[in-house]
């Protein structure tokens, strides 16, 4: 029997997972979910005996139902090669008393090469299987990572266009010149005069537009998305987590069945919602850490059980994280909420009108797994700075705001469980944050004399994602307001 996915707003909704992956947001403006989370068909033992990919195949066939063995493992082989300069894809370092784990050793130096990476190639065999003659046009919104992942695993894909929208002032400066020097000729990049969660809110308007649908259609294009709104991006994620704790089981750093802490810094709730998806499979998860940055509104919402957007947007030294709509939330209060579907689609229409609902008392009881903590960007740099000093390991700022949420954790807890932080960015991506934090003389150089002089401290060579942009020509010079977005996909695909 294949696992079939509902809609969060109408319980009518069933498709199979090759059906979801290819649309990746709903008709009805809802998020795809599983009917229910499978467990792992493998004991931790068996899996702490397996590679990356082997662990994947074994996570991901209980998701992706309608795949056959062949097609899933050639998905998987294409996506975990030589584009990650470690054989373990995802290694795990210890420094002062936890586990990072480290998920940026793909193609663009963030955790979303570890699903962008294998996207593409879900996404081709799921048009295969449903007998799609359209080019698949992939619309998405980036808050600094997610844009360079999809361009850098899409591009020239054969059957294949990506668009992609960024706040054109709240990237990083690595991050921009990733996106604005993408090679291909089916790629498109736009900065937008707004932050993230208008371009987030602009994309979702584009799939919820019949006319703009029929209009492409008629051209031969369907949209489909990149973001983790696509079942296809967060199915990947939770496979890294069941990674991690085999390799502490094999290390022998717990033993079979132990408990595990997970901290994640998340601004739009995808990566911790994986975490907790590998958690109902099976994993021994004691808690899951959410990690903000000052844009806090997940922190004020696990404190209280009111979810307010109505809030200022504050630029961080973390800007994958500065977010005040977390698309992935939905998911979880369905979930929460008894997967009720028309609940859900009433607390997101009460967002939408007013920015702003709140959850019963005993949804709040379904959080019970998880807590959240908020990291000021002074408490973001000096664990930058601590960290460094008393182990020498240099970390980003998303990975610091979760290093300093840990601690707060266990200054109040005195829990002493193994704990693993998601580490979702490489320091090159964001030397100036972090190179300023560790000393500010270092203020006065520019970004690349300060990519060099971050490899020498941290006895770690520049990653190749770096030295390409060096002196990479800018290819993607278009900007619009907010409101110009979908005209600026009609004259792309024009």
């Amino acid at each position: 029997m294949d696992l079939m996915y509902k809609s969060t707003r109408d319980s009518n909704v069933s498709v199979k997972a090759s059906q979801a992956i290819l649309k990746g947001l709903c008709d009805d403006g809802g998020l795809f979910v599983p009917e229910k989370i499978p467990a792992l068909g493998k004991s931790l033992k068996d899996l702490s005996e397996m590679d990356y990919k082997d662990v994947a195949y074994e996570v991901m066939k209980e998701f992706i139902t309608d795949f056959s063995e062949e097609e899933l493992k050639n998905c998987i082989n294409n996506a975990y090669d030589e584009k990650f300069d470690t054989e373990e894809i995802a290694p795990l370092v210890e420094a002062d008393g936890a586990f990072y784990l480290e998920l940026f050793h793909g193609k663009t130096i963030a955790f979303k090469d570890m699903a962008l990476s294998i996207l593409p190639h879900l996404m081709i065999t799921s048009a295969r299987k449903n007998n799609i003659k359209n080019d698949i046009v992939i619309l998405t919104a980036t808050s600094g990572d997610t844009g360079k992942a999809a361009l850098a695993g899409f591009a020239d894909v054969k059957g294949t266009k990506i668009i992609v929208f960024y706040p054109k002032d709240g990237v990083s400066p690595v991050q921009k010149l990733q996106m604005v020097t993408q090679k291909g000729d089916n790629t498109f990049v736009v900065g937008v005069d707004g932050n993230f969660d208008d371009c987030q809110t602009g994309v979702k308007k584009m799939f919820a537009d019949k006319e703009l649908k029929d209009e492409l259609a008629a051209k031969g294009y369907q949209f489909s998305s990149a973001n983790s709104i696509n079942i296809g991006r967060l199915v990947p994620q939770i496979v890294y987590y069941v990674y991690a704790y085999t390799r502490l089981l094999k290390n022998e750093m717990i033993t079979d069945g132990q408990k595990i802490n997970i901290v994640v810094p998340t601004g739009n709730f995808g990566n911790i919602l994986a975490a907790n998806y590998a958690k109902q499979m099976g994993l021994p998860v004691k808690k899951l850490i959410c990690a903000s940055n000052e844009n806090k509104v997940l922190f004020d919402f696990f404190r209280t059980g009111t979810y307010d957007r109505n809030r200022q947007f504050i630029l961080t030294s973390s800007p994958s994280m500065d977010i005040l709509i977390s698309s992935n939330l939905e998911r979880m209060i369905y979930h929460i909420s008894g997967d009720d579907a028309k609940a859900t689609a009433e607390f997101m229409k009460e967002l939408r009108e007013s920015g702003r609902y709140t959850i019963t008392d005993k949804m709040k009881a379904g959080l019970k797994d998880f807590c959240g903590y908020y990291a000021s960007e002074e408490a973001t740099a000096a664990k930058i700075s601590s960290l460094f000093e008393d182990t020498g390991y240099v970390i980003d700022t998303h990975t610091a705001v979760a290093g300093s949420a840990y601690d707060q954790y266990v200054k109040d807890t005195a829990d002493e469980t193994t704990t693993v932080i998601a580490s979702t960015a490489s320091p090159f991506k964001f030397a100036r944050s972090v190179m300023t934090a560790i000393d500010k003389e270092y203020d006065s150089k520019d970004d690349f004399e300060l990519v060099d002089e971050l490899s020498k401290i941290g006895n770690v060579a520049v990653p190749n994602a770096i030295e390409e942009i060096r002196n990479a020509d800018v290819r993607h010079k278009t900007v619009c307001s907010v409101d110009g977005m979908k005209a600026e996909v009609q004259k792309f695909l024009s």
